[in-house]
């Protein structure tokens, strides 16, 4: 299913961002010399299951400035969240490394690319294809509503699933 974030509700987002901070975490937008490294990272971490995330990331690295915001710690990339990828007003894909998890940078990197989009004159964000797995933290972090009728979606007649 889809979800609908509404962005002129999002509140103040640096507390979040520098929740991440104390623990030698940066949250900041990609840039463009770090294309390859990301993208070998993303396919890598999570494109194992055919999830294309991929693609879309390239889509978004591929802006400038690019609309996909990392998590980075020491040189390490720990996590990313594109947004307007797949379709403008769409936020995802994201992904936290397995070993970073707990951390809060998932909730980091979700309230900066929102806030983004909401700078950038968005009044509502789509989060799509969202699993039941991860529905409530959407719905606890940034009052996400569920999108009725919404499934597939626009991830419909996918290529190259089997």
């Amino acid at each position: 299913m889809d979800l609908l974030v509404p962005l002129y509700n999002l509140d103040d987002v640096s507390e979040r961002i520098d929740h991440v901070g104390k623990q030698g975490i940066t949250i900041r937008l990609a840039m463009a010399y770090e294309r390859d490294v990301i993208l070998d990272w993303v396919r890598r971490s999570f494109d194992k299951d055919g999830s294309c995330w991929a693609g879309e990331c390239e889509v978004a690295l591929s802006r400038v400035p690019a609309s996909c915001h990392i998590a980075t710690r020491d040189g390490e990339l720990l996590g990313f969240a594109c947004f307007d990828a797949t379709a403008k007003g769409m936020f995802g894909p994201t992904g936290t490394d397995e070993t970073a998890r707990g951390l809060g940078i998932g909730t980091a990197l979700l309230v900066a690319s929102l806030a983004a989009m909401r700078d950038a004159g968005y009044a509502y964000a789509v989060i799509g294809a969202v699993g039941a797995h991860v529905k409530g933290f959407y719905q606890k972090v940034v009052a996400a509503v569920e999108i009725a009728d919404s499934e597939p979606g626009i991830y419909r007649d996918r290529i190259g699933r089997g």
